[in-house]
């Protein structure tokens, strides 16, 4: 050992000995000693138990697998990792195999009193101590590896109660843990060599550095390591055994190491795909799940998702007999494997399978099969699995397993439609030098001669030439060259393919340009016929994914009114919320804080400043709400984040109010302080006229005018109802004067006048909900269903030289998981959208109709909390002079984020500076 190691090894078996660690030996058993660096950069005394291990009988305690840890954690929000101290040293060792742990050193001789480090048996003997713990908490809120301990919550609420619970049976077992080791109330957690949070799981950046610095390996050894580190992670890399298939043969028996360019590019690329791993999302128990599967010589790629997003990536290479497959075995090899591989995920739960081989649908009805096929199907009935074609140019995701290299630049280069579906899917493309040329000459026969060669295969029209030949069907005609028409229209024959293909080139096209199913049929009916032309036009403009993103709708609101529950007592039931962009009056306020009474209506009008902190609107709320009235049972109000901050919930909770919070984005939940708000800017307007100072100075009248009016859904003044008499004002002095009303009889009054304004509420409501069902519609989706989502520009955020006019209405779709009350539901937002509550209003959700080519778009950084978004610019692609009354103007050429440079727009040059200088800095 080194001087500095001799020093530290002379310190630790002083401080193990003062602990009773470890005692002087004469056993005849002596391993050698070595230092073993930690994370901290300290030192780890390690003992070779080699030769030991050799002639131990091992324990077959399992180790649990990593991936079901993570698979635990689906919904946890908040994380805690505890790590105990030197946790193998906190079990002691029985005293007939003490001798045995004895080790040598140059200081004597010593051996272990509690369990060391480095015996073959002691993981599986820590983990079953741990696991015994922990049982009744095992996958509730605790999973632990070895003597890692990983606390996870859904809320601030159970987490403390979980802390609590664990740190309090630790505390019982004599476990101890080290704090400096220890992470309380995380988002995200590094844990195990990949990082936690809510979103899901990704890889751990420092493993992720130590892969991309590896060299290259210059021995078999060297090779077997890395794809040892890399295979850890082999869950994050989409067909990781096809990339890894050119070293993985060096590890053969047999074969001789020679690094060649293949390898290099294998090596490389395996480097480049674990940095750039993705986020993988944690199953749901909620919904099924969706396998993406593909097939080809090379090997077998498969990807599991759930609501629109990856849990896992698979593959693996094909073994020697397997090569020999035909495409239709090696497709439905592709799917046992993922049935098989991903089992625990998938036995009893709904499964959509998507290949782009189209026979494999009908597998479960096909009569003749192979033993090989029989085999299989037998396991695929194992499952509640639904197999489904997706085309080629659809299944994406799982296709760019295996093509080769040159076809696939080919069809890229040729077919942007691809490459803006790859886009879409977030998938990067890197195109190397190359050596020769690649082209591609595809040759397609014009529309209409497909047509009139395909209308000789179709049984139907050669029925229509039958019946004309014995003098019926009088409206068909054939021509000379043998052509079926219907008057002046051409007769589609009975293909699909050819038919899709015509409302295509009717809907999509440059010429056409998305048109309704009406137009659209009109227009094809003027040159075309065939029956159930009308059906098929409304089908396809129903399933055209641009139409439901962007068009909007003719129809009634969808859900009906549902009006909120009528409150028992006066000020028991309150609502809020807050008037903001208010000039600054002297007092510096700029906003007004509005709590109006759900039951008599009556309401305080409280100047504030818009950069309140929570606690001094606590403050305002108790001196000018609760000093009045007491504490309200319930409030009403949006998701400000004023509202839904900790500090909110927990003031109101101890004076044990609940909050009801309103949909996301449906203000009409709060109608009546959206209402009162409107009735207050109309006085503040009308003072502002007449009156000159701050709003602030008269806004005490506005209170009292208001509380003095007469309102028509309790047929009386709120502050009438609310005191049992009027108020007095110059308008009433003669009727109240001085009129006495006895304390009993005021009682009395105001028990009925309360009674009078609850029956007149519940006709107002009556009368309001059948005025507003009028011009609503009853629309119910079911969970599992995929719906869009209405979203909305920004307010003065210029697109294309329009506010906001060309901007997508709907993003989507998502699948519903939930239905949340009569008119809500809760949908499955990807990562992007964790922001943003995920409870909507019926009005703002869409259904979806499916379409085996639809590639959805989850391209949602731009989305605000509020469902809002703002159209950025990415570069400057060209400039112009234009000249407009003898003056010049400079333009520039802009392209946008997430939009391709034909949709780029000539904007000027003064406004982009002003609003993206960034743009111009070089």
């Amino acid at each position: 050992m080194a001087p500095l190691e001799l020093k530290e090894l002379k310190e630790q078996l002083q401080e193990l000995l003062e602990l009773g660690f470890i005692r002087p030996s004469v056993s005849p058993w002596g391993a050698p000693v070595l230092f073993v660096k930690k994370k901290d950069g300290s030192m780890r005394l390690c003992i070779d138990y080699r030769e030991l291990n050799k002639i131990t009988i091992r324990n077959r305690y399992p180790l649990p697998r990593i991936d079901d840890l993570f698979d635990q954690l689906q919904g946890a929000k908040f994380f805690s990792k505890i790590d105990l101290r030197s946790g193998y040293h906190q079990l002691r060792v029985r005293d007939q195999d003490v001798h045995k742990t004895a080790f040598r050193t140059r200081y004597g001789h010593y051996e272990f009193l509690v369990m060391p480090f480095g015996l073959t048996n002691a993981p599986a003997v820590f983990m079953d101590l741990m696991n015994r713990v922990f049982h009744e908490y095992l996958d509730r809120f605790v999973i632990v590896f070895i003597d890692d301990i990983l606390v996870f919550s859904k809320s601030r609420g159970e987490h403390e109660d979980h802390l609590r619970t664990v740190l309090g049976t630790l505390r019982q077992e004599k476990l101890y843990a080290k704090f400096s080791k220890c992470d309380f109330w995380l988002e995200q957690v590094a844990f195990l060599g990949h990082i936690v949070s809510a979103e899901g799981i990704t890889m751990d950046p420092s493993k992720v550095e130590a892969i991309t610095k590896w060299p290259r390996p210059t021995s078999v050894t060297e090779v077997r390591s890395f794809l040892g580190l890399a295979g850890y992670y082999r869950r994050f890399v989409e067909g990781f055994s096809i990339l890894a298939l050119p070293l993985t043969q060096l590890l053969r028996k047999g074969v001789k190491f020679t690094w060649n360019d293949d390898r290099e590019k294998s090596f490389e690329a395996l480097k480049q795909k674990l940095v750039s791993a993705p986020i993988l999302t944690l199953p749901s128990d909620i919904g099924g799940f969706d396998i993406y599967s593909d097939a080809s010589k090379k090997g077998l790629g498969c990807v599991l998702m759930q609501h629109g997003k990856v849990i896992a990536y698979a593959s693996r290479q094909l073994k020697p007999y397997e090569v020999n497959y035909p495409t239709h075995d090696l497709e439905l090899a592709a799917v046992v494997f993922a049935l098989k591989i991903w089992r625990h995920y998938l036995y009893g739960e709904t499964c959509n399978i998507f290949t782009d081989h189209k026979s494999l649908k009908y597998i479960f009805t096909q009569k003749e099969l192979n033993m090989r096929q029989r085999r299989w199907l037998e396991l695929l009935k194992d499952y509640d699995a639904n197999i489904q074609y997706h085309p080629g140019k659809a299944n994406v995701v799982a296709d760019a397993l295996s093509r080769k290299n040159s076809g696939g630049l080919a069809c890229l280069t040729l077919e942007p439609h691809i490459l803006s579906d790859l886009r879409r899917m977030e998938i990067g493309i890197q195109v190397g030098e190359s050596g020769g040329y690649l082209a591609r000459l595809k040759i397609e026969p014009n529309l209409i001669t497909q047509i009139k060669e395909a209308q000789k295969d179709d049984g139907e029209l050669w029925a229509v030439l039958q019946n004309l030949e014995v003098g019926k069907q009088s409206e068909f005609r054939v021509d000379e060259h043998g052509t079926i028409w219907c008057g002046k229209r051409l007769c589609v024959p009975d293909d699909s393919s050819l038919r899709e293909s015509l409302l295509t080139e009717a809907h999509s096209s440059p010429y056409s340009i998305h048109p309704g199913s009406t137009k659209m049929y009109r227009d094809l009916r003027q040159h075309f016929w065939w029956s159930g032309m009308k059906e098929d036009v409304a089908r396809h403009v129903s399933q055209c994914l641009i139409c439901q993103q962007v068009k909007i709708e003719h129809q009634r609101a969808s859900g009906l009114l549902q009006p909120l529950d009528i409150p028992v007592w006066k000020w028991d039931d309150i609502s809020m919320d807050f008037v903001t962009g208010l000039p600054r009056t002297r007092m510096k306020n700029d906003a007004i804080w509005v709590v109006v009474d759900r039951l008599t209506k009556s309401a305080h009008f409280l100047p504030i400043q818009k950069g309140y902190l929570v606690s001094k609107l606590s403050e305002i709320f108790l001196r000018e709400i609760v000093r009045l009235h007491g504490t309200p049972s319930s409030i009403v109000c949006d998701r400000d984040p004023r509202f839904t901050s900790r500090f909110w919930k927990g003031f109101q909770n101890a004076w044990n109010t609940k909050i009801r919070f309103s949909t996301a984005f449906h203000p009409q939940t709060d109608g009546q302080s959206e209402r009162t708000i409107q009735t207050l800017e109309d006085m503040l307007r009308s003072c502002a006229l007449e009156w000159t100072g701050n709003w602030d100075e008269y806004l005490c009248l506005v209170e009292f005018a208001y509380n003095n009016s007469w309102q028509a859904s309790i047929d009386m003044a709120p502050f009438e109802l609310l005191y049992g008499r009027k108020c007095r004002a110059p308008t009433c002095w003669d009727e109240v004067g001085e009129k006495m009303i006895e304390g009993p009889e005021l009682v009395q009054i105001t028990n009925e006048k309360v009674a009078i304004a609850r029956e007149k509420l519940k006709e107002a409501q009556s009368r309001q909900k059948s005025y507003a069902d009028r011009h609503r519609r009853v629309v119910e989706f079911n969970v599992g269903e995929k719906v869009f989502l209405k979203v909305s520009p920004c307010r003065g955020v210029r697109r294309f030289g329009i506010k906001g006019k060309l901007s997508p209405r709907f993003i989507g779709p998502f699948e519903i998981l939930e239905r949340v009350g009569e008119v809500s539901y809760r949908l499955a937002l990807p990562p992007q959208l964790a922001h943003v509550h995920n409870v909507f209003h019926i009005s703002l959700l869409r259904g979806y109709n499916y379409h085996p080519l639809h590639v959805v778009n989850y391209s949602l950084h731009e989305i605000r909390e509020d469902l809002s978004y703002e159209e950025e610019p990415e570069a400057i692609l060209d400039r112009q002079e234009r000249v407009m009354r003898k003056k010049s103007f400079p333009f520039v050429k802009i392209l946008w984020k997430n939009h391709p440079e034909r949709e780029a727009t000539w904007e000027s040059e003064e406004a982009i500076r002003s609003q993206y200088p960034y743009l111009f800095e070089t």
